[in-house]
């Protein structure tokens, strides 16, 4: 006979005992007082046969031992697989580049063209300043290189043919002047031996002669100069002056530009710092009351998980070891990555390395200075390597409920509830983190049911 039936039947046998034992007397009444004792003695009666029921079906149902399936808490030894978590660390989600736009040139702020959260493209113009002065400087720049381009190619070009001309024929009136003065000179020569003139009026005409000797080199000199066009020097000068005031102009075009504060990267807008009508400058200029950033930028497409991991625990990790990422705020999601970046010195005060893992391809549920979780995966190693034992737990006997986790532990004929923390799956099991040691007898079919202190028998073994 089933025991479960045998237990049964003795409780029924037992209940049908006492309400045997509650007898209503249904005789007629001899008296009137008892006439009207009848009524309350059936009520209490009634009252009494309600209760003893409830307390029947109170020590009927609290007393029956539930049937459970049990399974052991199994302990997996030897080496890690591939894929398996060596660690667990919470950190933060960071920006790998996260830019602080700045201004070139100190100026107020004319128009802003983004908001926080905005994706920007590089070169796209984020913020406009007032450009009036700089737009004056660049014309100013531009006109004077005007003129030094036109006086170069003026000694370029040379002479006209016209001035050519006018030359030569300065040098042919001052050759007609030199005959007329050597002429003069002749004839005065002649007077002066004569005796008829003066020697002041021959000193005058030798004057008059060597003079015209005089402007003839000149004109013919003059002349072969507009032939022969200006000296090199000349026009090396005037070349150089044309290159300065090209650089005049570009560096006058370069702040003019630097009025429109461009994005360096492609990204999103994180923080928009400046509003219309405030004075930004570079930060080399440290004016009082100037910003000297606009917007904070970064490229979301680049993201990493900053952790600080306990010296202890260092050991366990290496450049490039694969990652796979939870993020608090969506525990249903996960990423992978591996590790980016290995600090080059610890923190003594807090006993850790500081270890950047990059997300392999983030959306945009992962945000910036979120919280999240990594889970640092092991290698593939010898089988003569040895790692540290890890506790199974089967998924049947694992109960999630209000946020928590926990297992029902099988003590005897009564169960005990436990809180566990569990990690990664391994088929039908669970790798338990905290809370089991190995060897526990664990409640699976039914443990739904459970609660804290029931008795329980235990029934087939879990397939």
């Amino acid at each position: 006979m089933n025991p479960r039936t045998q237990e049964d039947q003795e409780h029924q046998e037992d209940l049908n005992n006492r309400l045997r034992s509650l007898k209503i007397d249904r005789a007629p009444a001899l008296s009137p007082a008892g006439n009207n004792r009848s009524p309350k003695l059936l009520l209490l009666a009634l009252s009494s046969l309600v209760a003893v029921l409830a307390v029947g079906g109170y020590f009927y149902f609290s007393s029956a031992a539930k049937t459970v399936s049990v399974a052991e808490v199994s302990v997996e030894s030897g080496s890690s697989s591939p894929g398996s978590t060596v660690l667990s660390a919470s950190g933060y989600v960071v920006a790998h580049h996260k830019i602080a736009v700045g201004a070139k040139v100190m100026g107020r702020v004319a128009w802003i063209g983004v908001e926080k959260g905005d994706k920007v493209q590089q070169g796209q113009v984020l913020v406009r300043l007032e450009d009036n002065d700089f737009r004056a400087q660049s014309n100013q720049a531009r006109a004077n290189l005007a003129v030094a381009q036109a006086r170069l190619d003026q000694l370029r070009t040379g002479s006209r043919p016209q001035e050519k001309l006018k030359d030569k024929a300065g040098v042919l009136q001052a050759e007609a002047t030199l005959r007329n003065a050597e002429a003069e000179y002749e004839r005065s020569e002649k007077l002066y031996r004569a005796g008829v003139s003066s020697r002041a009026e021959l000193d005058r005409a030798i004057a008059q002669r060597d003079s015209a000797r005089a402007l003839v080199e000149s004109a013919r000199q003059s002349s072969a100069m507009t032939d022969m066009g200006p000296r090199a020097e000349e026009v090396r000068a005037a070349d150089a002056q044309v290159r300065q005031m090209k650089a005049a102009l570009d560096y006058a075009d370069t702040q003019l530009a630097a009025t429109e504060i461009r994005a360096p990267v492609s990204g999103t807008v994180l923080q928009r710092i400046v509003e219309r009508g405030e004075m930004v400058s570079p930060s080399s200029f440290g004016e009082s009351g100037a910003r000297t950033s606009v917007v904070a930028l970064a490229d979301l497409s680049d993201l990493q998980i900053e952790l600080d991991i306990s010296q202890s625990d260092f050991a366990r990790l290496q450049m490039g070891q694969r990652t796979e990422i939870v993020p608090e705020a969506f525990p249903n999601l996960k990423y992978t990555g591996f590790i980016a970046e290995i600090a080059p010195e610890a923190n003594r005060a807090k006993a850790t390395v500081q270890v950047k893992v990059k997300v392999d391809r983030p959306d945009e549920q992962l945000r910036p200075e979120m919280n999240a979780r990594v889970n640092f995966l092991g290698e593939e190693r010898s089988t003569e390597t040895k790692s540290s034992p890890r506790v199974l737990v089967p998924k049947g006997a694992v109960v999630r409920k209000d946020g928590s986790v926990f297992v029902f532990v099988v003590k005897g004929s009564k169960v005990e509830q436990r809180s566990i923390r569990v990690g990664d799956e391994a088929g039908e099991f669970y790798y338990v983190l905290e809370g089991l040691s190995g060897g526990e007898s664990l409640a699976t079919t039914g443990s739904e049911k459970l609660r804290d202190g029931d008795r329980v028998k235990t029934g087939p073994p879990a397939p």
